[in-house]
């Protein structure tokens, strides 16, 4: 004979078999995300990756995108695609990959214009650089070069000093835009020696090269792959390197201090970082993978022509990094008035 079970005990038994259905169906739709999460790391990278650079083909930081770039299709076994986004001294481009997807597959070239220089001078920008990117690795630092162009008959930074003080507002500098190196660079320039100059920005480094060979500008601080070819031909003139001390690839050419500048000192870097919540094993990988590319000897050399040094790091050492030179230039920006053009 069956025993009864109260209406009451039934109900409470409904009740808790209906809840613990449900709680199945939530625990397994949760861990469906999980799952495709894992699919998706471990299928890392099955398609290719985007590199941004933010600037124009043929700049220094195309250069070095470049240069790495096909050595580390070769690692991660996947083409890697430089995609230029010129603009705003960088800072097109780096809102571009600030919005994209934390998916692995949207890398930023990285560099002190857009991520430590923009932020103290431009308002909107469409990014903050802590809160928007994740640091992989810092790949490269160098030093800027002081060229005069054609028309201007100096031959050392003292000549070009006295001329900017008995021609003030006439003589023309270019740059790759307002918050690039070659701004604050000359805006140091000009605070530590009392001069007053015109600022000409441009959307790349490279194309105020060009109106420097055309006499358009009087000088630029660029760098060594942007100008080498023409300072040897003879078509502009090279007269310091901004750096504190002398760049092994013009051993010759003396710095700034060494100049009649003494305390100047100015050094560009390049790193790689991506969007905010990209996965860290993701990262690691990257990271690794990268190291690997930067230690080939033909990008070892490619650097050393393009008058750079490898600068390989970790993600938490570039993090510290990038929140030392952000404070650095924070503070070099407010002393030398740097503004927007």
């Amino acid at each position: 004979m069956r025993s009864k079970v109260p209406e009451c005990t039934r109900k409470a038994l409904r009740r808790w078999a209906a809840a613990t259905g449900s709680l199945l169906a939530f625990g397994a739709v949760a861990v469906l995300p999980l799952q495709a999460r894992a699919q998706a790391l471990v299928a890392w990278p099955s398609k290719p990756l985007r590199w941004i650079a933010p600037y124009p083909p043929g700049g220094s930081s195309d250069l070095v995108a470049r240069a790495v770039g096909s050595r580390l299709a070769e690692q991660v076994g996947q083409p890697v695609l430089i995609d230029n986004r010129p603009g705003v001294g960088g800072a097109l481009g780096s809102a571009i990959a600030a919005r994209a997807a934390p998916d692995g597959y949207t890398l930023l070239l990285a560099n002190i214009a857009p991520l430590a220089i923009a932020p103290h001078i431009h308002a909107g920008l469409g990014y903050d650089v802590a809160r928007d990117f994740d640091p992989v690795t810092l790949l490269a630092t160098g030093p800027t070069i002081l060229v005069v162009g054609p028309s201007l008959q100096v031959k050392t930074v003292g000549e070009l000093i006295a001329l900017a003080r008995a021609r003030p507002g006439v003589l023309k500098y270019g740059s790759g835009g307002s918050g690039t190196p070659a701004h604050l660079t000359t805006e140091l320039l000009r605070s530590m020696t009392g001069t007053d100059m015109v600022h000409v920005p441009y959307k790349g480094t490279g194309q105020s090269v060009t109106d420097l060979l055309g006499g358009h500008i009087d000088f630029v601080f660029a760098s060594m792959p942007v100008t080498a070819a023409h300072v040897k031909a003879g078509r502009l003139r090279a007269i310091a390197a901004s750096s504190a001390r002398r760049t092994a690839v013009a051993p010759d050419l003396p710095t700034m201090d060494e100049s009649g500048v003494p305390g100047f000192d100015m050094v560009t870097w390049w790193g790689v970082v991506v969007p905010v919540r990209t996965d860290a094993r993701i990262v690691d990988r990257l990271n690794a993978a990268l190291r690997k590319a930067l230690a080939h000897a033909d990008v070892k050399e490619r650097f050393i022509a393009l008058g750079i040094d490898v600068q390989a790091s970790t993600p938490a050492e570039f993090r510290k990094f990038m929140a030392a030179e952000h404070a650095r230039y924070a503070r070099m920006a407010k002393e030398v008035g740097l503004k927007a053009d």
